[in-house]
């Protein structure tokens, strides 16, 4: 969990962060929306191109409803929602809560992140880790432009989250199959499409309560792949 390349990961995105907010500061109202606009749209692509790598689409749709239903019905996004008010001290949906739900998917739901930490608690490498560090590190200091200060509170979800895959790795070592890193990455990629449908304000979607989609996808593919080998 400790790996140094973890702690990069982490400091990364929160050195991004508040990179972002001290330049959010000294950028007038309509540039930033410009920006806002700009990454909304590179957002969908990232989220377009990932969702395109699925194998099998039917099950991409079964995990997305029932792992959507499922996190309706746990209330993901407003447990979520209520930790970063808390830490906050506010309440209601605020820019704050946005960033940190938003930041975190993003960050979290690639395939480096499996990948990633997979080969870091199974052989070490921390290459991948080390390459979405950078790239998480510059989506900060975007995110944190347009957020502020919930986008460091993500910091958090990548510590704990990426931290946890490397410390099961021995376990979770068949996720780097393609088999089922494809749909998991199908998964993902149409949950940062609709954080992107989100930052554009076309519609506020809960892309948080869309998180039990990536168990459920593998749960799925696995019973797809034990039917056709029975």
């Amino acid at each position: 969990m400790f790996h140094y390349a973890i702690l990069i990961n982490t400091f990364a995105v929160l050195i991004g962060s508040f990179a972002g907010i001290g330049l959010k500061r000294n950028i007038a109202e309509r540039y930033r929306e410009i920006l806002f606009l700009a990454v909304g749209l590179l957002t969908l692509g990232i989220g377009t191109k990932m969702a395109l790598k699925s194998e099998e689409f039917l099950v991409v749709l079964g995990s997305l409803a029932v792992g959507g239903l499922i996190g309706e019905w746990m209330d993901i996004e407003g447990k979520l929602g209520r930790f970063a008010n808390l830490v906050e001290k506010s309440q209601g949906e605020t820019l704050f809560v946005k960033g940190f739900i938003s930041a975190s998917v993003l960050f979290l739901v690639g395939p480096m992140t499996i990948i990633g930490s997979v080969n870091i608690g199974t052989v070490g490498k921390a290459d991948l880790i080390l390459i979405k560090s950078l790239m998480d590190g510059i989506s900060s200091v975007v995110l944190g432009s347009i957020y502020g200060l919930g986008v460091t509170l993500s910091a958090v979800s990548v510590f704990i989250v990426q931290g946890l895959l490397v410390i099961f790795a021995g376990q979770l070592s068949f996720l780097s199959q393609p088999v089922f890193l494809n749909d998991f990455t199908g998964v993902g990629g149409l949950m940062i499409l609709g954080i992107g449908i989100r930052m554009l304000k076309l519609r506020e979607l809960k892309i948080g309560n869309f998180l039990p989609a990536l168990v459920v996808v593998v749960l799925l593919d696995w019973v797809r792949l034990a039917v056709m080998g029975g």
